[in-house]
């Protein structure tokens, strides 16, 4: 879509913010009214749909439900403030909001939980919107944590209030998709709404007990491996209380979580300002905090099938691993908003290895085995454009149904597993990208052979998962194996891009098990291979030349290091341009050789033009960008220029707050640098305080035995020691030396 596009002659998009399985998400500008807005544009049904009524009835849905959504007036609604169509397109013009998701301030989290304060803010907040649009006779239907937006101010809205629900009716979905894929998220769906019953705004209060349990433990109530399982918890299992996976949530917090997803519409709270009313009366200190009861367990239901709808259903996203959607390949700007919805797709990794090989006579229909190949490449593209989680549904939809189709062990079906487990280890779910590569890896090795290449890749991308989960010797070893397989065989030898692409993930691994000498070595080895067979300016030669550079950091030769990122940012401005993250992450570093060269003047300069340059391209918010302003106010302390550094150490503090969460690492280490100026600038109170507060914020994220934690401690006993205040000093490091066992 050009941006100059004007949509009745008034809205005119700027530039793509977000895109789903609905449409697309454009800032634009009101020209009537000089003011930015967003605008969604919904996905327009083409001809493939077969039926030409489903476009009259959405177009009527689209009008009743957006008129629903404009009827809203509430500080913790998305406004809606005008919609119609343009050329055949349906667009909704909405407030334009600065913040982001419940989803990904999880995964700011590194897909964890959020800060208990801001669990309960959260749920606060939640409770009165939905306490307004019950009482306006309103259900959303479609609550969960991509729904729910924390604005940079604090404020919590929910958004697409009524306009989810345009997916939302089974037969129609069924129509729409052609996938018998029903839309909705099973993770935060009401037992009620998945047995096909009539719902009320109870069943709201379900799914937002789900969102609450996934921000306040981690993960969903029912995180199961399929939908099918996910359904059936729903149903028929009381959920594990989230103390218990938890222990520092509150005891009310968790009641109120427990009360929400209780299996009977009448055993949930009485309505939503009833919730709100509690956790306001709570906050305030006047509710009191008794253990939970315990719940009995819900007994099993009769073993009544699930409604049909349910059949072929996946998970859907969960909250961890959003990706962002603003950095989705750009748009054919020829293609207009009627045009197609997946563009420019490059070539990544392996085609569907089930099409070009066949081991096994299929017994199933052609037009369905035609289907789950058009199904596949389809995930593959998802993929390529990053979106992760959306992938992962459709290659385990396919998976089933080749398993179910073909047999568990046959090349399709390993081949759609295997994609499965590479989603999921790009989303943050190592362990159960695991478990999903080692079938893959059995399954190939007993048709195939242990050094077929398709084998070799399965257990390649094991040792990959095993290095995620921070098991390098386990890895180190499985890495060295592949190699050997890879290098042995006639179809790939050593100067293969994936020989070469394992020899990369040897040496970084062998950096992480300390191994320097070697890791610096192997990866010289690779980058010289890897400039030879695909050229100097190649993204894999440069990635590899950066890891060059890392482990002679590690090394402790920061001029050499220094000069192979200075080398690396130049290669990638050519290849990728000036302002690709890659670039910008290899001139981070440069900054971090020269800081360690004792050039602070020049990291100082480096710092300041690349926190310009985040700003402008990611935002002023961004963590990559906060991150350089850290770099600048370091920088600034290494100069002696306190009064500067504290400032700007207060300032990235602050804003860590808003973006990440007072818990996040990044912020802690900001707070820490506060603490330091405080204690440079003679303000001992005030530097006593924050360093105090690290402690604390990192005990209750990391836990009190975590080393992060005990670094922490040690750095209030030792301030209070300068203070002269030797007993207080004596009794911390007395606590330190008892969790860490001395």
């Amino acid at each position: 879509m050009a941006e100059t596009r004007l949509i009745q002659g008034r809205y005119r998009l700027l530039d793509l913010i977000g895109r789903g399985g609905m449409g697309e998400v454009w800032r634009g500008r009101d020209e009537s009214l000089d003011r930015h807005v967003a605008v969604k544009c919904l996905k327009p049904l083409g001809p493939q749909q077969g039926d030409p009524g489903i476009g009259r009835v959405l177009r009527e849905r689209f009008r009743r439900e957006a008129r629903v959504a404009a009827s809203l007036q509430h500080r913790g609604i998305t406004v809606v403030h005008d919609f119609g169509e343009d050329d055949g397109v349906l667009y909704l013009v909405m407030e334009l909001l600065e913040g982001r998701n419940l989803s990904q301030l999880m995964d700011d989290g590194v897909q964890g939980p959020l800060a208990v304060p801001d669990v309960v803010e959260v749920t606060e907040q939640v409770a009165h919107a939905l306490a307004y649009c019950h009482d306006q006779g309103i259900i959303h239907r479609d609550l969960k944590p991509a729904n729910i937006m924390r604005l940079t101010d604090g404020t919590v809205k929910i958004c697409d209030f009524g306009i989810a629900r345009l997916g939302h009716d089974a037969g129609f979905t069924a129509k729409l998709t052609g996938t018998n894929i029903a839309m909705g998220t099973p993770h935060y769906m009401s037992p009620e709404q998945i047995g096909g019953e009539s719902v009320d705004y109870r069943s709201d209060l379900y799914s937002l007990g789900c969102v609450l349990y996934e921000i306040a433990t981690g993960a969903p109530p029912f995180d199961h491996g399929d939908a099918w399982a996910v359904l059936l918890g729903h149903r028929d299992t009381a959920p594990e209380p989230p103390r218990a996976k938890r222990p520092e949530l509150p005891d009310f917090l968790e009641q109120i979580v427990l009360d929400l997803l209780a299996k009977s519409p009448d055993d949930r709270p009485g309505d939503a300002r009833e919730l709100a009313h509690r956790i306001t009366a709570a906050r305030g200190g006047t509710l009191a905090h008794p253990a939970p009861a315990a719940r009995a367990p819900v007994p099993p239901a009769p073993p009544a099938e699930l409604p049909d709808w349910t059949r072929g259903m996946t998970n859907g996203p969960k909250a961890t691993g959003a990706v962002d959607l603003r950095a989705a390949v750009p748009l054919d700007a020829a293609a207009g908003l009627t045009g197609e919805w997946i563009s420019r797709i490059d070539g990544r990794r392996t085609p569907d290895a089930g099409q070009a090989r066949r081991t096994e006579r299929s017994t199933a229909p052609p037009e369905l085995l035609s289907v789950l190949a058009t199904r596949h490449t389809a995930g593959l593209s998802l993929s390529r454009l990053g979106k992760w989680e959306e992938a992962v549904e459709v290659h385990r939809g396919v998976a089933a149904e080749r398993e179910q189709a073909l047999g568990a062990e046959h090349p399709d079906t390993l081949a759609s597993r295997y994609e499965v487990a590479f989603t999921l280890s790009r989303t943050g779910r190592p362990a159960d990208a695991l478990r999903e590569y080692e079938h893959v890896a059995r399954g190939r090795e007993l048709a195939l052979g242990a050094d077929h290449p398709d084998t070799l890749g399965a257990r390649q991308e094991i040792a990959y998962v095993l290095g995620q989960l921070g098991r390098h010797f386990e890895a180190h070893d499985l890495y060295t194996a592949v190699l050997a397989g890879r290098e042995r065989s006639p179809h790939l030898g050593p100067d293969h891009p994936d020989t070469l692409r394992c020899r990369h993930n040897l040496a970084y691994n062998l950096s992480r098990i300390g191994r320097l000498e070697e890791a610096h070595r192997t990866a010289g080895e690779v980058a010289d291979a890897r400039a030879r067979v695909l050229g100097p300016l190649h993204p894999d030669t440069l990635v590899t030349r950066y890891e060059v550079a890392y482990a002679l950091g590690r090394l402790g030769r920061w001029a050499e290091a220094l000069q192979t990122y200075r080398e690396v940012a130049e290669a990638r401005g050519q290849a990728l341009g000036a302002d690709h993250p890659d670039t910008l992450a290899a001139r981070y570093e440069a900054g971090i050789s020269l800081g360690r060269l004792g050039h602070s003047a020049d990291a100082l300069a480096l710092y300041r033009d690349l926190a310009a340059d985040r700003a402008r391209v990611h935002g002023p918010e961004h963590p990559e960008t906060l991150r350089a302003r850290h770099g600048i106010g370091v920088n600034l302390g290494r100069l002696g220029r306190w009064e500067e550094a504290l400032e700007e150490a207060r300032e990235v503090c602050a804003a860590r707050v808003r973006a990440l969460g007072p818990g996040h690492p990044d912020t802690q280490v900001s707070r820490r640098e506060v603490a330091v100026g405080y204690g440079w600038l003679g303000r001992w109170d005030e530097s006593l305080a924050e360093y105090r507060q690290v402690a604390e914020d990192r005990e209750r994220a990391l836990g009190p035995g975590h080393p992060d934690a005990l670094a922490a401690r040690q750095d209030e006993a030792q301030l209070l020691e300068r203070l002269g205040r030797g007993a207080e000093a004596a009794e911390v490091y007395g606590r330190i030396a008892q969790r860490r066992g001395e």
